[in-house]
């Protein structure tokens, strides 16, 4: 398939230049690729395949004869918009959470889900970036010795929370140098507490066990969205699982310890060799060489890698694990537009 015309909705963001990096990257068959982002941004250039191209605003017009309409522009924007562009004939991957846990919407990470893509009435849904990186795990591990529990504890990147929470950090280490950062968590040169847009608190030397906002019973919303994705994935709707959720002093690439509880034995060995033999994952794992997966070494790829595969022996059938991932790679730009690549794959994004 040849001649697409793809729509990039929330192209100046962090997401969004991701990928329109990674189109160019792996040679998506775009004719045209159109940046659509907010009023502020409009005439704007933005680099693409070596050259400049020019941003468009974001309207309920902007989607004729547009094949396929990644966005990243937010939930509320993709709830306004996607409609509009289905109707006008294009295939959307989002990748807010508007639509993630609508029953008529497929939530796919291609190595795990991806024969559900064929349900779809015209959006798909990119799943939250923490889950990404832990579900194309589980999946081996589920098909062959079948998961009884999963314990999450995640060490998130501040990309995580957009540009402003990147520059943020960068702020806050640097003012450390010449300020004091107090037990109350604010650094006198850096005019306030803060908390990479989630909590009144500072992420530079610090761990905020706070990802999104608070709900009723104590869990955040990043947490909440772990579970439920996991489940929807998987195809599992009742399967067990608990997830805490950290925002670290990390730029770039999310951690994650994972606890597997699962139905039948499998050794760390077998682990290692089923998970080596998986699609998108990467095993770095040889403690006596102090091999092991790292978000710096992770920033910047494609694979989920992973370390640290050994016995829980407080449990019968118990593994941990250690993960980690670019989340704006694989955790977003790269999963959507490897959706859309399946798509082409699988005959159900039509020609321009």
């Amino acid at each position: 398939m040849s001649g697409l015309r793809v729509a990039v909705a929330g192209a100046t963001g962090a997401v969004g230049r991701e990928m329109l990096s990674i189109l160019a990257e792996r040679n998506f068959p775009a004719a045209e690729v159109v940046p659509l982002a907010s009023e502020r941004s409009e005439g704007k250039s933005i680099s693409y395949a070596g050259g400049e191209i020019r941003v468009k605003r974001l309207g309920h017009d902007s989607f004729e004869g547009v094949d396929l309409a990644l966005f990243s522009a937010g939930a509320a924007r993709s709830l306004e918009f996607a409609p509009s562009a289905v109707k006008a004939g294009a295939v959307v991957v989002d990748n807010s959470s508007a639509y993630r846990m609508d029953p008529e919407v497929p939530l796919v990470v291609p190595e795990v889900n991806a024969g559900v893509l064929a349900s779809h009435k015209g959006i798909i849904a990119n799943p939250n970036c923490s889950t990404i990186q832990m579900v194309v795990v589980l999946k081996p591990i589920h098909e062959r010795v079948g998961i009884r529990r999963v314990v999450v504890s995640t060490y998130q990147a501040v990309s995580g929370a957009g540009q402003s929470a990147v520059d943020e950090l960068r702020g806050h280490v640097e003012a450390a140098g010449s300020a004091p950062v107090s037990a109350a968590g604010s650094a006198s040169a850096s005019g306030g507490p803060s908390g990479a847009g989630e909590a009144a608190q500072l992420i530079a030397f610090n761990c905020l066990p706070q990802i999104d906002v608070f709900l009723d019973e104590g869990d955040t919303k990043e947490e909440r969205k772990m579970v439920n994705e996991t489940r929807k994935i998987l195809g599992v709707p009742d399967l067990p699982v608990s997830a805490t959720c950290v925002r670290v002093p990390v730029y770039n690439a999310h951690s994650e310890s994972v606890n597997v509880e699962t139905e039948r034995p499998l050794s760390p060995g077998e682990a290692r060799e089923l998970l080596a033999a998986a699609a998108g994952i990467e095993v770095i794992d040889d403690p006596a060489r102090l091999a092991y997966p790292t978000a710096l070494f992770a920033s910047g790829h494609d694979p989920v890698y992973v370390g640290r595969i050994r016995r829980d022996s407080s449990v019968t059938n118990a593994l941990n694990i250690w993960i980690v991932s670019d989340n704006l790679r694989k955790g977003a730009a790269l999963n959507a537009v490897q959706i859309a690549e399946t798509l082409i794959e699988m005959n159900l994004l039509r020609a321009a």
